[in-house]
């Protein structure tokens, strides 16, 4: 199970590809769209036992992201033709929220849906945002008159203490007393919590629960989805745990009142509908923190859940929200992390025992990533290494005594795994079958440690290993304060807000689950720390808001560094790792928290762009501030305020302008950190701006390797803005006639597309030209490539 609950998208038109013998000489047109191509060297051999990428690119050094400087390949695609994707049904019954100027009766809604007879009313929302659900063909949603905005209904999905509550200050704020003398655990608080539900029997919950609702089942049940085969959940417990236990093990808020929202049902599947629907009730219920450790990969500031927690702010409810699973690349942050007013919160890890691989012929060390359920890495000496291939039985039989390397693939971990221990093995690791490495878990307890690596280092301990008999050794180094790689990145588009707001610890983070404990990782584990700090600081100053709230986290947060000592950009980790105990006592407030200077544009005359912050002193002195000057960079000029002193209770709005030179940069989004001091304490206040529209390609970082279920594969891409025609058309190799679409969807989102494709999906055995193909606004790139697929191995 994954651990970050996130929106699939619902996709108006997806089709199983049709194997055709199209004519050679068909031309089709290209509708006056701008194409780009990109070219890869790039190979993707498809077996029953091995499936092999070859593929040569270029990456930004801050980010990571495939750039359209790939190595090229010298092939005559320029004849790729392919017909239009299919159509869309328009008989096809959707379910869709409608959005409204105002909010109206039901009485009213159902008069103007008289006029449309096959369109049924499904929910009203009466708090959340202006609007409501409908169910009816397409091409009838389409006609509703009055609708500001017709959203199609997507799908939901549950992906999925000791040292993490430490590291952010949760057991020294336990020495600080609020003002009716009570000792700072959330006592007082309401802390809200959409999920899978709670298991309010847990013995470390059961005390703290204070009732819920059920927005799958429609009742006032929320508890988890049990006795389900594949449809049990245990994500909304392990939530809650992290916000409040108060057991065996302790949350952030122990004494805090948990209420559930159960907007996710069986498999940890929910849509858009009963989210907003659990929002709505939220307001209503007037908890003081609302927890969302859900979201998608699309990244708009103005989607329907955006909306309504931007409203449940308004009227006074501090939201969380996990930034999201789709890192490490810029752009990844998904809705609703991209709402203006939440507290938007990527994953940092708090102290760990990481085990580092070193072995004779590789000449740098290798980290491991342990798979969640594993078994903690303790190996005291040196052990030989067995290429154990894709980990079917018969190619570990030699695994006794030995460390086993597995390439991921056909099996799932956990085969893999017990496959391996079955023959003696005393540890496995798996790298990846695709570029980069991966995050994942067992599906039960084995006795024998469990990791992961990238594909690169995978193929070079495979190639040390069949020169000659290699041993590793095993070191244990500890870290903390890193970003997860998995953690989603900004900026926002559209607004250019820094999002993450900040980050907590979401690895390894043992909580409650349904029957028991368990350690998982993931911004939803991230959130919900934020949501417990939230709700002791609420404790301590009752009368402070949501912004206020918030200011206090990111004014108090501390910037973190990566492993070679270099800090993250601003909208990678927002203003850092938060702090709790330093949040629930500042005196001196920065709002907003974070800046945003918008675009500047070539064509502009005049380049200053300015924004205006609140400074307020909550101390009972009077306070003396200063702004310390950003670096010098050249072609950029700051105007700011001499010192200035604020009398306790008192605020100051300062205007901050910025003057830049465009011509004097190279790149497209520019950020840092802006100080006020005040007297010793420093309050880092990060900023971003852009150059114009930062250019991406519409498509990038294609890959397709066998999944983890025999004769399936799945192939990923990143289409950073979005499209409005997705595709892999297919061509014979030697004439270029088009043989059918692999796959292909119409109105895809921002973000990281994964697909599945089973074995029906495939074309039959041979070797392809694919065009990967994303049309976006009158422009289309695409990717060429070659696939080789060779029948499954019985």
């Amino acid at each position: 199970m994954r651990n970050f609950v996130y929106i699939t998208i619902l996709l108006l038109a997806t089709v199983a590809p049709t194997w055709t013998n199209a004519e050679a000489d068909v031309a089709w047109e290209t509708d006056n769209v701008e194409v780009r191509t990109i070219k890869t060297d790039s190979t993707v051999r498809l077996t029953g036992s091995e499936a092999t990428t070859v593929r040569s690119t270029e990456t930004e050094a801050t980010t990571g992201r495939p750039t359209e400087s790939e190595t090229t390949k010298e092939t005559n695609t320029k004849n790729l033709h392919h017909p239009q994707i299919p159509a869309e049904d328009k008989q096809a019954n959707k379910v869709a929220i409608v959005l409204t100027d105002e909010f109206q009766a039901e009485a009213t809604i159902k008069k103007q849906l008289a006029k449309h007879p096959k369109i049924k009313l499904r929910r009203v929302f009466k708090h959340a945002l202006p609007g409501y659900s409908v169910e009816g063909p397409l091409q009838e949603l389409e006609k509703i008159q009055g609708a500001k905005q017709v959203s199609p209904v997507q799908s939901y999905k549950a992906e999925a203490t000791a040292t993490n509550i430490e590291l952010i200050g949760g057991e020294k704020v336990r020495g600080i007393f609020d003002t009716n003398g009570q000792r700072l655990s959330g006592k007082g608080i309401t802390v809200g919590v959409i999920d899978t539900g709670i298991d309010y029997e847990h013995p470390d919950l059961h005390r703290n629960y204070g009732g819920g609702h059920d927005l799958v089942d429609g009742d006032d049940d929320p508890m988890e989805t049990k006795g389900t085969i594949g449809g049990s959940t245990l994500h909304g417990t392990h939530v809650a745990g992290i916000i409040g236990a108060n057991g065996r093990i302790t949350g952030v808020a122990p004494d805090a009142k948990l209420i559930a929202y159960r907007a996710l049902g069986p498999g940890g599947m929910g849509t858009t509908e009963q989210v907003l629907a659990a929002i709505d009730q939220a307001i209503e219920d007037k908890v003081d923190v609302l927890n969302l450790s859900l979201g998608n990969d699309i990244n708009g500031p103005d989607l329907p859940i955006s909306l309504a927690i931007n409203k449940a702010v308004e009227q006074g409810i501090t939201a969380v929200t996990s930034s999201g699973n789709s890192g490490p690349n810029k752009w990844t942050v998904g809705s609703p992390g991209t709402a203006t007013k939440a507290i938007s919160v990527g994953a940092s890890t708090p102290p760990l025992q990481v085990p580092y691989l070193s072995v004779t012929g590789v000449p740098d060390k290798i980290r491991l990533e342990p798979l969640m359920g594993s078994e903690g890495w303790k190996l005291d000496r040196s052990i030989e290494i067995l290429d154990g291939g894709i980990g079917r039985k018969s190619q570990v039989k030699g695994a006794k005594g030995k460390l086993v390397l597995i390439k991921r693939g056909e099996l799932t971990f956990t085969e893999k795994a017990k496959n391996a221990a079955e023959a003696g093995a005393i540890g496995v690791i798996i790298f990846n079958n695709t570029k980069g490495g991966f995050l994942g878990n067992l599906e039960e307890s084995l006795d024998i440690p469990v990791a992961s690596i990238t594909m690169e280092e995978g193929e070079r301990l495979r190639k040390a290993i069949k020169k000659t008999k290699e041993f590793a050794r095993m070191d244990l180094v500890e870290e903390k304060d890193i970003l997860a790689d998995f953690s989603s990145r900004g900026p926002v588009t559209n607004t250019w807000e820094i999002k993450p707001d900040v980050v907590a610890p979401g690895v390894a983070i043992n909580s409650t689950i349904p029957g028991g404990y368990l350690a998982l990782q993931g911004t939803s584990m991230a959130a919900p720390h934020v949501a417990g700090a939230s709700a002791l600081i609420k404790q301590a100053h009752p009368d402070w808001g949501p912004e206020q709230i918030k200011a206090a986290l990111m004014n108090t947060s501390v910037p973190i560094q990566n492993r070679e000592g270099k800090g993250y950009h601003t909208y990678e980790q927002g203003a850092g790792r938060i702090q709790v105990e330093k949040a629930v006592k500042t005196e001196t407030l920065v709002l907003p928290a974070s800046l945003q200077f918008g675009k500047f544009r070539l064509a502009d005359r005049l380049h200053r762009h300015s924004t205006v912050i609140e400074v307020q002193n909550h101390g009972t002195k009077t306070k003396k501030y200063s702004f310390t000057l950003p670096k010098r960079a050249e072609g950029i000029e700051w105007e700011m305020p001499m010192s200035f002193e604020l009398e306790p209770g008192k605020k100051k709005k300062v205007e901050i302008s910025m003057l830049v030179d465009p011509a004097a940069f190279k790149g497209k989004i520019h950020d840092g950190y802006l100080t006020l001091n005040e007297g010793s304490n420093k309050i880092s206040i990060p900023y971003l701006y852009v150059l114009e529209e930062p250019d991406y390609p519409r498509v990038m970082g294609f890959a397709l390797a066998p999944a983890d279920k025999p004769g399936h594969y799945r192939y990923e891409v990143y289409l950073p803005g979005g499209a409005e025609e997705f595709g892999i058309a297919l061509f014979d190799p030697d004439d270029y006639r088009f043989i059918g679409f692999l796959d292909s969807k119409r109105k895809v989102k921002k973000g990281l597309l994964e697909q599945e494709l089973k074995p029906e999906d495939l074309p039959p055995a041979g070797g392809y030209l694919a065009k990967v193909f994303a049309k976006k606004a009158g422009q289309e790139d695409r990717i060429d490539t070659s696939i080789f697929i060779v029948p499954r191995e019985e």
